[in-house]
């Protein structure tokens, strides 16, 4: 219903392009007027397909639960084929490639984990292109094919997948997960592969084109939920931060202060929304300059150790963005594990730019909007 009358409304604004402007009398409805020149019924058969398909969303809302692995890794099933195949995949939205392993690689990594039979999938197809993907740690070699994708209860026919023939290193061997599913822009992916979120809007089939994400501290209630926004998982209000740079999910971030103080990010700097990484990331002299206001101490392998037992004296972060502020308390920043405690700040010499991974999502849950290129957040519950 909400179809027609969108579609009604802009045959009384428009005309040319086939479509005919209709004098209303005062007081007579649209589809009366319509009617009464038995022009209704045609109209409807002729424009309604195409009109629907410009303004309404026939598509779903699917909630692909996740696993919290020691809240380093954080992981979801779908299946890929048919009869389908079953993987458990990072949903990054650092990267914009999807692949899992093949019966082709004969890596460690892929021995370890499931890995996909083409020739066991009717509707597989192969494209015949080369992928090569390099991670901040870790990377993978393999090729290209289509195939139909199963997230949730979202069926993605003719979905590019990538398919390792080696996964070098033990990055991967000994990982939770099959593959990587990339959420980021196009941009960011490889030359021949569409990315999975990419395929589901181009064909309808998300209720939105945006997704959100809520990561929980313990094993079970994560949740990935595409096409939608799910009130349940936040507090107050969404607020929005536009995108600069549609690669990565980058936007301006204004600074980082520390009781008033700003001790990093001084006069702004870019950040990134990352879900594939665990730690928070920045310049290493700004994450120097945080983990001497925090007090954390650097022990023989290079890992910043903070006293347990000083928690509760330790000084909230706060990261400004857009003009709001969000604020990581000790127990947001530090990782605890069998009464060792380690800080989540993580220097980066090669880059001036800082992820906000893992150990800020758990605290803000995270929109991430394509339709208008910006990322809302708001306080987890």
């Amino acid at each position: 219903m909400r179809c027609l009358v969108v579609l009604l409304a802009f045959l009384a604004l428009s005309q040319g392009a086939g479509v005919t402007r209709i004098p209303l009398h005062k007081g007579k409805s649209l589809r009366k007027s319509l009617k009464e020149r038995g022009l209704l019924e045609d109209f409807l058969r002729t424009h309604q397909t195409a009109f629907s398909r410009k303004y309404c969303h026939h598509g779903e809302v699917a909630s692909e639960p996740l696993i919290n692995y020691l809240d380093s890794q954080y992981f979801g099933k779908l299946h890929i084929g048919t009869p389908p195949q079953e993987f458990t995949v990072v949903f990054d939205t650092g990267s914009s490639d999807f692949w899992v392993p093949s019966i082709f690689c004969q890596s460690d990594a892929c021995r370890n984990h499931r890995r996909f039979d083409p020739s066991k999938s009717s509707t597989f197809q192969n494209m015949g292109k080369p992928l090569a993907i390099q991670y901040s740690v870790g990377s993978m070699q393999g090729v290209l094919g289509y195939d139909t994708v199963t997230v949730s209860n979202i069926v993605d026919p003719h979905q590019t997948v990538g398919l390792s023939t080696q996964e070098p290193g033990d990055i991967f061997t000994h990982s939770e997960f099959d593959g990587v599913l990339g959420l980021a822009y196009p941009s960011l992916g490889s030359e021949y592969s569409v990315p999975v979120f990419d395929n589901m809007m181009s064909q309808g089939l998300v209720a939105q084109d945006l997704f959100s994400i809520y990561l929980s501290r313990s094993a079970q209630g994560s949740m990935l939920t595409l096409g939608a926004v799910d009130p349940s998982y936040y507090s107050g209000t969404l607020h929005w931060v536009p995108v600069t740079v549609q690669d990565y999910w980058q936007f301006t971030m204004d600074s980082v202060t520390i009781d008033g103080v700003v001790v990093a990010c001084n006069g702004g700097c870019q950040a990134i929304l990352d879900t594939g990484t665990s730690l928070l990331a920045g310049p290493s002299s700004d994450i120097l300059n945080i983990h001497l206001a925090i007090g954390a101490t650097q022990d023989q392998y290079g890992q910043f150790d903070i006293d347990c037992g000083r928690l509760s004296i330790m000084p909230t972060v706060v990261f400004e963005i857009n003009g709001r502020k969000y604020p990581l308390p000790p127990s947001a920043y530090t990782n605890q594990d069998q009464g060792f405690c380690t800080s989540g700040f993580q220097g980066d010499s090669g880059s001036q730019r800082w992820i906000l991974g893992d150990v800020f999502i758990r605290e803000y849950y995270s929109v991430f909007d394509r339709a208008h290129n910006r990322v809302g957040l708001a306080k987890a519950v």
